[in-house]
């Protein structure tokens, strides 16, 4: 599908990857990975066509058409969601344009009308608007919406239409840039399923470890100034890596080992006749023997770490019916929470339910509709906001100014010292914050919070523009952190690793859940990050567990054994209807789906798949409810 032949791209000295040869098949997913400002970006670019190599070729299967989803993702929220779909075949949609141009014009141009005219019915010109209009209602956008401006739907949903474009394109291979960054975990899983279906040839940057492990059959590694495929997940990558470093770490300490020892001996006795002969010998073979040399990798793990200057009160924070509204919109309503020391409270939900305006609220960044937020005895809150603008207001300030304004009685070298410890070094300490990257300034406000040393630490998105050497380290600063945590976050690795308490935010309200994020998961049974899962675990542990013993007959006792049987009817019809969705939503994503099937029976299968979420709602919702009975009857042990 893809090959790439001793491909190097250089800025000026500084060479970012050199002598790369791949072979990328479609039927495979590839997942990119590298530390911030190794490459990534650039050789996706190189890949699509929109950045120059500095040597080697890159060439695709003949007349195969790429889709391209940037980190740039739109030039205004005021774009209508059909014109966007519509951007994705790009030859048609300038010729439309043109043809529209040349509508008005007072002085047409009746050859270039006729080229014009033969490029529509040469491409199926003529059949964009409705071929982007049904993609678009295939990815779950209502007909109703898809002539509103792009501000209208949540992020969750304007990835989606992103996608429309890249489908309308009907690519042989896509290509995507940080796709899940910002999405809701129910869009990440549904961009999770829709990759799992996609026959083509799939390269995807991503910072999320539980999404490329879900998603990748290769990881292509770009580190050593080179780019390297491991076959396998992240995790199958990042093992194989460590041991292959480990490796060849050990080979090279036995080595020198080696050439210790002689030029221990050759030193000792080069002087004593006796064994001058065999001192020699050695030297020759000291002469022979080669060392390897190891690239230096070039991921950098930040050294984070936060402290408190002193303990909060047992009760850190009582929220009492809150409400929050936008115009019509209401996000959040009589919203009361307590929050004790010591817990890492992690705050999910779909996007648009209120899980930032909640921060916000608490923080005093922003006020409320009604309701009271009372923070405990000796509480002192560190905020880290998703849109670092909020926290970075002065862009011509320096990197080494904007930390020293808050701690102005230390230093240059503490504050250097602290800087360099979160990847500061040399002339970046003098970046004005204008130029600094997302992972820049993430680690920036970061470098603060540990100046501050505050007893309470509340998140959104803390992970968003990390690479994922900085969200191991920042993963492993938060465990180690004495304080309270409170975090909003759509990554569920991130949130595994963290939560001792989890907050949904639904739509009719909070569910809270006084657990991990894994017994979240296991017990809940309606979660939507990962339902499938869900349905699969507890499939699973249905059939390991022993066989109910059977006890005194009783209606309590008949009624407990009939449950179980119940239950797996409901978890088999759970399954059949999973089931069917899949097929319906790997029709939706087949090449020339929308071309070649009538209208009628897309909208058919519209409603079918309509009725089937239905379903499974109902059903997912039957057996919480049974699990719920079944524990409750158990018998006492």
């Amino acid at each position: 599908m893809i090959a790439i032949s001793n491909l190097s791209k250089s800025f000026g000295p500084q060479a970012l990857f050199e002598d790369v040869t791949l072979q990328l098949n479609a039927g495979c997913r590839y997942g990119l990975v590298g530390a911030n400002g190794s490459g990534k970006t650039t050789f996706l670019k190189i890949l699509s066509g929109t950045e120059p190599a500095s040597g080697g070729e890159v060439t695709f299967a003949k007349h195969a058409r790429i889709g391209i989803l940037r980190q740039d993702r739109f030039e205004s929220d005021e774009q209508i969601i059909l014109d966007v779909a519509m951007m994705g075949d790009e030859l048609v949609h300038r010729a439309l344009a043109e043809q529209q141009a040349h509508a008005v014009d007072a002085v047409p141009d009746p050859e270039r009308i006729a080229e014009i005219d033969e490029i529509l019915r040469a491409h199926d010109g003529y059949t964009l608007e409705a071929r982007a209009a049904q993609v678009l209602m295939g990815l779950g956008i209502p007909e109703a919406a898809i002539r509103q401006p792009l501000y209208t739907l949540s992020g969750g949903y304007k990835l989606r239409v992103l996608l429309a474009q890249v489908l309308v394109s009907r690519p042989d291979a896509v290509l995507l840039d940080e796709p899940t960054n910002h999405l809701d975990i129910l869009s990440i899983r549904w961009l999770e399923r829709f990759l799992s279906s996609y026959r083509g040839c799939a390269v995807v940057i991503s910072h999320d470890q539980r999404f490329l492990n879900n998603i990748a059959t290769h990881i292509l590694d770009v580190d050593y100034g080179t780019v390297i495929e491991y076959p396998g997940n992240y995790q199958a990558f990042h093992d194989s890596k460590l041991a292959t470093r480990e490796r060849k770490e050990g080979e090279i300490a036995r080595v020198e080992k080696i050439i210790a020892h002689k030029k221990a001996f050759v030193e000792r006795f080069k002087a004593k006749a006796s064994k001058a002969r065999q001192a020699q010998s050695r030297l020759k073979q000291l002469e022979k023997i080669e060392v390897e040399t190891l690239a230096a990798s070039s991921r950098r793990y930040p050294k984070l770490r936060f402290e408190i200057a002193r303990p909060s009160g047992k009760d850190v924070l009582a929220i009492e019916g809150i409400s929050k509204a936008y115009g019509e919109k209401r996000v959040l309503s009589d919203v009361s929470l307590t929050v004790r020391r010591g817990e890492r409270v992690a705050v999910i939900g779909a996007n648009g339910l209120g899980k930032s305006t909640l921060l916000k609220i608490i923080t005093d960044n922003l006020a409320s509709d009604g309701g009271k937020v009372a923070w405990g005895h000796e509480a002192q809150v560190g905020y880290f906001a998703q849109d670092h603008k909020e926290q970075l207001t002065n862009p011509n300030q320096t990197a080494l100014d904007y930390l020293w304004d808050i701690c102005p009685q230390e230093g240059t070298s503490t504050v250097r010292g602290v800087l360099g410890r979160l990847l500061f070094s040399g002339p970046d300490v003098d970046k004005p914050v204008a130029a600094l990257s997302g992972g820049e300034a993430t680690r920036l406000i970061f470098s603060r919070l540990m100046v501050q040393k505050p007893n309470v630490l509340v998140l959104d998105e803390p992970s968003n523009h990390l690479d994922l050497e900085s969200i191991e380290a920042l993963v492993e600063a938060l465990e180690e952190y004495k304080g309270t945590l409170i975090f909003v976050s759509h990554d569920r690795w991130f949130v595994d690793k963290l939560a001792t308490r989890v907050i949904e935010i639904r739509p009719d309200g909070l569910n809270d859940f006084a657990g991990t994020f894994r017994e979240y998961l296991e017990r809940q049974g309606d979660d939507h990050l990962d339902a499938e899962q869900v349905a699969l675990a507890a499939r699973a542990r249905k059939s390991e567990a022993p066989k109910p013993v059977v006890v005194a007959s009783s209606s309590r006792t008949n009624r407990h054994r009939s449950l179980p049987k119940k239950r797996d009817e409901v978890l088999e019809r759970i399954a059949q209807v999973e089931a069917r969705l899949g097929e319906i939503n790997t029709a939706y994503c087949a090449p020339g789906f929308f071309e070649r099937t009538p209208k009628g029976e897309v909208d058919r299968l519209q409603q079918e798949r309509a009725g089937h979420e239905a379903q499974l709602a109902a059903l997912t919702a039957e057996w919480e409810a049974l699990e719920t009975e079944i524990a409750a009857l158990a018998p006492e042990s």
